[in-house]
C-alpha cells in the first residue's frame, strides 16, 4: 500500500512545490518507488520536474503539446497510468490549468471529494507525493481525503501560524467524514534564516503550538533553492552539496526512520 503524503497549507508561498520536488527525488534517490502529483493549477510542481517549461510566460510541454493531466485523470476520461510520465528518479502526474475551474466544474458531481482517491487507488508506488493549491477548495479536500498522512510547510515568518488553525479544522473535518486514517505527518519550517531573531522567534512559536509535530528538520533560506527551479533541476541535480540539499536529505530521513532514530544517529 502507498503512503500518500499531501503537501498542504492554504497560505502561499510556503514551499509547498519546492517540498514536493525535493522530498520526491530524495525518497527517489534513498531507493524509493516515488510518485509526485501536481494537483495545483499553477503547474509549477511540472515546471520544476522537467516535464514543462517557460515561453512568453505561458507554461508548454518541452515535446509535445497533447498530453494528458490530473484533470483528465479527475473527469474519468482517462486511466492515470496513462499520463504518468518519468521525470528525474521519479515519477510525475502532471498538472494542468484547467484545474483552476474545479470548485465550479466538479461542483455537482456525486463523491466529488473522493475522484483523487479512486483515481490513485490502482496505483503501486512506495510514495505518492500531492503538491496541493494554495486553498481549502474540493481539490484540497480530494487530497485529504486520498492521503495517509498530512505534511504543513510553514513560512518562518511573522504571520507564519495565520490561518493554521483553518486547516487544521478542515484536515479534522475530512477525517471524520471521508478518512479516518489520516494523521498530521508534521510541520516543516522552511525559509529559516538562522541568523535572525524573528526566525528564531517564529521556530519557537510554532514548537510550542505545535509540539511533537514539529519536525526536527527546518529547511534554510537558501539561493540553490530558489535558483534550481528555473533551470527544471532539484536541489540533488544543482546543488548537491549545499545546505539546502543537506536539509531535504534530513527530512528524506525523518520521514522514512522518524524522529527517534535520526536524533538518535547524530548523537552517537
Amino acid at each position: 500500500m502507498s503512503r500518500i503524503i499531501a503537501v498542504l497549507n492554504q497560505k502561499g508561498g510556503v514551499g509547498k512545490t519546492t517540498t514536493v520536488v525535493n522530498l520526491s527525488h530524495g525518497l527517489a534517490l534513498s531507493g524509493k518507488s516515488v510518485l509526485a502529483v501536481d494537483l495545483d493549477p499553477q503547474s509549477n510542481l511540472s515546471a520544476a520536474s522537467g516535464f514543462l517549461f517557460f515561453e512568453e510566460d505561458e507554461l508548454v510541454r518541452a515535446t509535445d503539446l497533447d498530453f494528458k493531466t490530473i484533470y483528465d485523470v479527475l473527469k474519468g476520461e482517462v486511466k492515470p497510468e496513462e499520463c504518468i510520465v518519468r521525470v528525474k528518479d521519479f515519477f510525475l502526474l502532471p498538472g494542468s490549468l484547467k484545474l483552476a475551474a474545479a470548485d465550479l466544474e466538479f461542483g455537482g458531481v456525486v463523491g466529488r471529494e473522493l475522484m483523487l482517491k479512486r483515481a490513485l487507488s490502482s496505483l503501486e508506488y512506495d510514495f505518492i507525493i500531492i503538491d496541493c493549491p494554495p486553498n481549502l477548495g474540493i481539490l484540497s479536500v480530494n487530497a485529504l481525503a486520498a492521503a495517509t498522512d498530512v505534511l504543513i510547510p510553514v513560512q518562518s515568518e511573522f504571520l507564519a501560524l495565520f490561518g493554521v488553525k483553518q486547516l487544521i479544522d478542515t484536515i479534522e473535518q475530512v477525517k471524520q467524514i471521508y478518512n479516518p486514517g489520516l494523521r498530521i505527518m508534521g510541520v516543516l519550517i522552511t525559509m529559516v534564516d538562522r541568523r535572525k531573531r524573528l526566525s528564531r522567534a517564529v521556530i519557537e512559536s510554532v514548537q510550542n503550538y505545535f509540539g511533537d509535530l514539529v519536525f526536527n528538520t527546518c529547511i534554510s533560506e537558501n539561493v540553490a533553492l530558489a535558483e534550481a527551479p528555473a533551470r527544471a533541476m532539484t536541489i540533488f541535480e544543482y546543488a548537491p552539496k549545499s545546505q539546502g540539499a543537506q536539509d531535504f536529505m534530513d527530512l528524506v530521513n525523518e520521514v522514512l526512520y522518524g524522529k527517534e532514530i535520526r536524533v538518535s544517529a547524530e548523537s552517537s
